[in-house]
């Protein structure tokens, strides 16, 4: 069956000229039966109606279509677009133009909902940030305006509040180093300073660090048996001491009494290194793992201001890595235990 669902202009004008022409041409030679004469109107009407068939498409049709084109691209035409507006353009089947536009809708409907989904993360990331700012503020006024209401003179709470004081004082400053590290990272302001070194002497140099830490719950750290052989990196190494650090911490924070913390080391395809630190705690559960990474996004608020720390370790962990041109990912199972690895490039000669 006869379809003019891809036709181009051309041919649409063409057959539609053809199907008028025809019963003309026909009725001429009923009222005059000479076969010339009918031929020869056939195609005087035929080109008639073809030229101004395909005027009005092209003047019309397509010229609503032109702005709509230019409302898509929202742009002054420069000449390889106008060329394509006279040339290419009146070429497309109307499908074709409808096809063009539903992919612009698709590709418009995809952003506005980024930008709504990155709207509602602002929000939830400037309340956060109100939060974790006031509750240590809220603390010092509160200390400080009893201490002048007289608790000054008192010796037995006067040392006691001007610690507990001196504690939030640190937990802001570090709040506020941590926003300013994270936004120097995302800017780009926040050189890296790669060197080469062996990856297991820097993981056994936080082991170390975090020992007392650790050993408050009976934790032992140790790099996994099999992965001792040394592993030369090529990465900021003071950089790389801080995900350590974050993620280590946060191992001893929801490791279980009397667990373990491992870090493996394996060198893979090429000459990237992958780095593992995994613990036998809590575990998180799969609902929050693709948000782990975001600021002050917590698994279990309660718990996590309980255990303290910013919000913003594995943030920060997440811009180092990717600041190396690397990625970061971690893998959990409830009361299994967490595993967050990272790959970095190999020693570089």
């Amino acid at each position: 069956m006869f379809s003019a669902k891809n036709l181009s202009p051309n041919q649409l004008s063409a057959s539609t000229a053809v199907i008028i022409a025809l019963p003309i041409s026909i009725g001429i030679y009923f009222f005059k039966p000479e076969w010339w004469i009918a031929i020869v109107s056939f195609a005087v009407i035929a080109a008639g109606a073809y030229g101004l068939i395909l005027f009005m498409v092209q003047q019309f049709v397509y010229r609503k279509i032109k702005l709509i084109y230019k409302l898509i691209y929202q742009t002054k035409a420069s000449k390889r677009e106008e060329f394509y507006y006279k040339n290419i353009l009146p070429q497309k089947s109307i499908d074709e133009v409808r096809e063009d536009v539903e992919e612009w809708a698709e590709q418009k409907k995809a952003e506005i909902e980024v930008l709504q989904q990155n709207e509602a993360y602002r929000k939830e990331f400037l309340q956060n940030l109100s939060h974790e700012l006031k509750t240590p503020i809220f603390a010092i006024q509160g200390y400080v305006h009893t201490l002048l209401g007289g608790a000054l003179e008192n010796v037995n709470v006067n040392r006691k509040f001007l610690n507990s004081t001196s504690r939030n004082i640190d937990r802001l400053v570090n709040l506020v180093d941590d926003l300013d590290e994270i936004s120097k990272l995302e800017s780009g302001q926040q050189l890296l300073y790669k060197e080469n070194f062996v990856i297991q002497d820097l993981v056994k140099d936080v082991f170390e660090t975090l020992s007392l830490k650790a050993d408050e719950k009976q934790l032992r750290m140790a790099v996994k048996k099999g992965c001792e052989l040394p592993l030369v990196v090529y990465a900021d190494k003071e950089k790389i001491r801080q995900v350590f650090i974050n993620l280590v911490d946060n191992a001893i924070k929801y490791g279980k009494q009397n667990g373990i913390i491992e870090a493996s080391i394996y060198k893979i395809e090429g000459k990237k290194i992958l780095i593992e630190i995994s613990d036998d705690g809590q575990g998180i559960s799969e609902e929050h793992i693709g948000r782990i990474f975001e600021r002050f996004y917590r698994t279990d608020a309660a718990r996590s201001r309980k255990v303290g720390g910013s919000g913003l370790g594995l943030s920060i962990c997440k811009h180092i890595i990717e600041a190396h041109n690397q990625n970061i990912h971690v893998r959990s199972t409830i009361d299994v235990g967490t595993t967050f690895g990272f790959t970095l490039d190999g020693k570089r000669d």
